[in-house]
């Protein structure tokens, strides 16, 4: 249905309700009837109103007939929506039961998640308290041992170590201990300033006994005094002498230190270097050439090249093209004249006197040149 069709719809029913609001008003009298004559009506005119009538009735069928389908489906459009309203009501409702069980959820898992933090905050709270107690215990311990050593004589800058696991064999003599010395100190350098009020609170939680003076009477409390007094100037005397020797092992340490700077002083003059050069924390750098010796290079390179040649190739060269002079002048001596022709001298002719003059050569003379001859190219 279109709003179009709705409008006249409502228009149409409005109208309606209207006439017969005015039906229901006090009618006035009607007014008197005149008295006209009537007029005939033609068969045409008749069969004309009838139609109009019919049709008439025909329209009103329909209008019922529409206004009656637009009722249903008002009526039907309403139960969808109120059908909406309740199911939209009722996600609303579900939808905040979900809520509020997750916001319960999320309570418990936050309050849980707070137990936890309170827990492990407790126990290292009490781990941290007992490894301060430990610390304390060998503070005390040294301490004692501090006092029995008083009564020898020795310089304060020297540390003795113990190994026959006396009071003071547990306290930084190991290399054990003396890393986790180094460790603590590394911690104690990382920790906040909160932190270490934290820590210091729990040593003086059990450095400072609480005073237990309930129900005493005025010479209990008189003694008790009189302890804490003895206590206070004790302490008052170790932190003097504690005051005492550190004065003591600074000066030490800057006689020391003097020392070594006399030392190393000797040391350099001896090596024909500064007097201060062994006093830095590195070494003195290598002095590889002469500071007035800086000037350019103007050699070519064929003068570079040049500085590299010689040395043992050279050498060898030298020593191999002597021994091959050496080989050809023996060579040279060891020749001789050419062995004497056994037949007939082309030079003079073919006389006999000179074949039967000439002596026959020795079989063996050319022989030996020969094998001189092999012998030097083994050589």
């Amino acid at each position: 249905m279109s709003d179009e069709e709705e409008e006249y719809s409502e228009e149409e029913v409005e109208e309606e309700e209207e006439e017969k609001k005015e039906e229901q008003k006090p009618k006035k009298p009607p007014p008197p009837e005149k008295h006209e004559p009537e007029v005939q009506k033609t068969e045409t005119e008749l069969i004309l109103e009838q139609k109009f009538a019919k049709k008439l009735e025909t329209d009103e069928d329909q209008w019922k007939q529409y206004i009656d389908d637009w009722r249903r489906q008002r009526a039907k459009e309403e139960e969808d929506l109120r059908k909406l309203k309740e199911k939209q009501s009722k996600r609303r409702a579900q939808r905040e039961t979900e809520e509020h069980q997750m916001t319960e959820q999320k309570r418990k898992q936050e309050e849980q998640r707070q137990r936890e933090a309170e827990e492990k905050k407790q126990r290292e709270l009490e781990q941290k308290k007992a490894r301060l107690e430990e610390a304390e215990r060998k503070r005390q311990a040294m301490q004692q041992a501090m006092d029995k050593a008083k009564a020898e004589t020795k310089p304060n800058f020297v540390v003795q170590k113990r190994t026959d696991g006396g009071p003071g064999a547990s306290l930084g003599n190991s290399a054990a201990d003396r890393l986790l010395n180094v460790a603590a100190a590394r911690g104690e350098l990382g920790k906040t300033k909160e932190q270490l009020e934290e820590d210091k609170k729990i040593s003086l939680s059990f450095r400072i006994q609480a005073l237990e003076i309930e129900g005493l009477s005025i010479e209990q409390l008189k003694e008790k005094a009189k302890e804490l007094w003895e206590a206070v100037v004790k302490l008052e005397t170790e932190k003097y002498d504690l005051e005492e020797r550190q004065k003591r092992q600074d000066y030490d340490l800057k006689e020391l230190n003097e020392r070594q700077r006399q030392i190393n002083r000797n040391k350099a003059l001896k090596k024909g270097l500064d007097p201060e050069a062994l006093q830095g924390r590195h070494p003195p750098k290598l002095q590889v050439a002469s500071k007035y010796e800086r000037r350019i290079d103007r050699r070519s390179y064929n003068d570079k090249k040049n500085l590299y040649e010689g040395g043992w190739e050279a050498q060898m060269m030298g020593q191999l093209e002597k021994l091959w002079m050496d080989h050809m002048q023996s060579f040279e001596e060891k020749k001789g004249a050419l062995p004497k022709w056994l037949g007939e001298n082309p030079s003079k002719g073919k006389s006999g006197s000179a074949t039967k003059d000439a002596a026959p050569p020795p079989a063996a003379a050319p022989e030996p040149v020969a094998v001189e001859e092999e012998e030097e190219e083994e050589e």
